[in-house]
This record gives structure tokens, C-alpha cells and sequence, in this order.
């Protein structure tokens, strides 16, 4: 690994990850929510958890992506390593998922895809 990659993956916190949360959000072809409704829901997860600390530690790590194939009930989002999905993530269902599930490693029941 040459020396940039290494301050990159150093300054990210790549090696203190404990979750990370994609969003369906940015998609090419909106299909599972409007355009502005999945770039508010991002805007409110990234600032969030920056608020809150999280993501610039490295100890949540979040992907804005363009299409997690689901296609219904957007924005959607997935959270690894438990690999639980949750449907309809408005900026209140995104601040229950980090209280419960990012922070409190507990899923949110309500908005899963089971």
C-alpha cells in the first residue's frame, strides 16, 4: 500500500469502522422515492452523524449509492455487518435507525425488510 493510501485510509478511520450505512439515494432513474426526498434523507444522515461525531471518527462509516435494487418504499438503506435493510428512511426514520441500530446496535423493528 503506498504512503497516500495509508493517509487516506488514516485520516478516514478506515481501520475503527463498526457500521456502515448505504443509501439509496442518488439514484440515475428515480424509482424508489423522488430525487429531493433521497437527497434530503442523505443530507440529514451525513450531517447527522457528523453532529453527532460519528462518521469523522470512523466508527460509522456512510455510502451515498445509486440504487440498492429494492425500488419501493425509498430512500432505502442497508447497515453492515448485520446486513439489516430498512425501507422508507425519511430524516425521522434515519435518526431512529442511528439511535437504535448505529448506536445502539439494536434494529429498528418497524422500518425493516425482513
Amino acid at each position: 500500500m503506498n504512503h497516500e493510501l495509508e493517509q487516506r485510509v488514516e485520516e478516514l478511520g478506515i481501520n475503527n469502522i463498526k457500521r456502515h450505512i448505504f443509501l439509496c439515494c442518488d439514484q440515475t432513474k428515480a424509482k424508489c422515492c423522488d430525487y429531493e426526498q433521497g437527497m434530503i434523507a442523505w443530507e440529514y444522515l451525513k450531517n447527522r452523524l457528523s453532529e453527532l461525531n460519528l462518521s469523522d471518527q470512523g466508527e460509522i462509516y456512510r455510502s451515498k449509492v445509486n440504487c440498492l435494487r429494492i425500488c419501493k418504499q425509498g430512500p432505502i438503506a442497508v447497515v453492515y455487518p448485520e446486513g439489516v435493510w430498512y425501507h422508507s428512511c425519511s430524516p425521522a426514520v434515519l435518526e431512529q435507525i442511528i439511535q437504535e441500530h448505529l448506536i445502539g446496535g439494536q434494529p429498528v423493528e418497524a422500518y425493516k425488510i425482513k
